[in-house]
């Protein structure tokens, strides 16, 4: 493999990535539209955003038995140009039915880079150069979220709400192109990797990585996904402010993100990820203790928030990349089972959450902190991996 081809199959995993998260991100704008669109009620249209969650879900167990039977390039490119066909579908749906059927397929479809991805990278790069990678990746995803909604909202004003479909299904089919083209490094099996996904929820050891980077990372979205409605409707806020914190918080985990190797090599991995997992737990009990203390002031809200997007982005790329390695040469079940967690611990937090906010910071703060609590506790009573040297900080392989 040349020099250059490394990062120009890396390029194409970062693609890949954008485009499973826009799946979401980008169509959020015309969502709005659907009712008018297909005569349907506002509950209905949202199962357009939940069939593209719980098809990616599906997706990631699937692809994770798949990758054992069929070549992970092959299942990569099919995943490309079932995606693109879908996305096609949609703009073309006669029905709400057929529109959420479609989005289903989308999002399961949508799971293949989610699942291949952390494996391609630990075959491309040195065990350092990975972590690297694995946290840029995570900043650039980090962007999507915040960018794709605003380049939906032009779509959507000028081209119609189709137009964000039509460029998903366009920028797949040219990734499932230059795939196919450019090739993927061949799936290379560790010796003594281990089976199915049973032996990897029995294996405490990789439960340890898995459980630690879904509940940091869950806690987090948790209260992400509240922190509109407490800042709106009980502390006086506004969604500016709402933005300003999200801003702030996102540059915090995309400086942290890209250090985070770099931290490990001079203190170690393991102490990154309790380092990391600590700040977060800290950040939601700072912020309980605040809305407790009946504070309202949104720029102190932003400022307690802080340290747990800084713990997620010190923690997370050592974290989900020892997480991978913790799964014995199973990169693809090990994936899948740690974004699959991820959805999980986000959704209860989210449940939980829900029949509470309305009783303000205190309430969402209190979900958070019992969430990065028990990330802490299952780094504390888990074993680590055994390792004298973390490979996280080790140069060579």
């Amino acid at each position: 493999m040349s020099s250059s081809r490394p990062v120009v199959t890396f390029s194409l995993l970062i693609l890949c990535a954008t485009l499973s998260l826009a799946g979401t991100d980008l169509i959020l704008p015309a969502v709005p539209q659907l009712p008018a669109v297909f005569a349907t009620n506002e509950a209905t249209a949202q199962l357009v955003l939940a069939a593209y969650v719980g098809g990616s879900g599906f997706g990631l167990l699937l692809f994770g038995r798949l990758v054992d039977r069929f070549e992970r390039k092959a299942l990569l490119v099919s995943s490309l140009a079932a995606f693109a066909i879908a996305a096609l579908g949609c703009a073309f749906s006669p029905s709400i039915g057929v529109l959420i059927g479609l989005r289903f397929a989308q999002g399961a479809a949508s799971a293949a880079a989610p699942v291949f991805g952390p494996g391609i990278i630990r075959q491309l790069f040195s065990d350092k150069a990975a972590v690297r990678a694995v946290g840029f990746l995570g900043s650039v995803e980090s962007l999507v979220p915040a960018l794709a909604p605003i380049l939906g909202v032009a779509l959507l004003a000028h081209l119609g709400w189709q137009s964000s479909f039509e460029l998903l299904a366009a920028l797949a089919s040219a990734a499932a192109v230059l795939i196919a083209m450019l090739g993927m490094p061949r799936t290379q099996r560790a010796r003594g990797a281990r089976g199915g996904y049973l032996q990897l929820l029995t294996d405490r050891v990789f439960m340890r990585y898995a459980l630690s980077q879904a509940m940091t990372l869950g806690g987090l979205i948790t209260f992400v996904f509240g922190a509109p409605a407490v800042i709106v409707g009980t502390m006086g806020g506004t969604l500016d402010d709402f933005i300003v914190m999200q801003v702030v918080n996102v540059a915090g985990f995309i400086v942290t993100a890209n250090l985070s190797a770099r931290i490990a090599e001079r203190l170690g991995a393991e102490q990154v990820i309790l380092l990391g997992t600590a700040m977060a737990a800290a950040s939601a009990l700072a912020l309980l203790a605040y809305g407790l203390a009946g504070g309202a002031d949104s720029m102190i809200l932003t400022l307690l928030f802080l340290p747990m997007a800084i713990g997620l982005g010190l923690r997370g790329p050592v974290g989900f990349y020892r997480g991978v390695v913790a799964a014995g040469g199973n990169d693809a079940r090990g994936s899948a089972l740690i974004v699959f967690f991820i959805f999980m611990m986000t959704t209860m937090g989210t449940v939980l959450a829900a029949p509470i906010i309305t009783r303000g910071l205190p309430a969402l703060a209190l979900v958070a902190s019992a969430i990065h609590l028990a990330s802490v506790a299952s780094l504390l009573l888990l074993p680590r991996m055994q390792e004298t040297v973390s490979q996280a900080a080790d140069p060579q392989r």
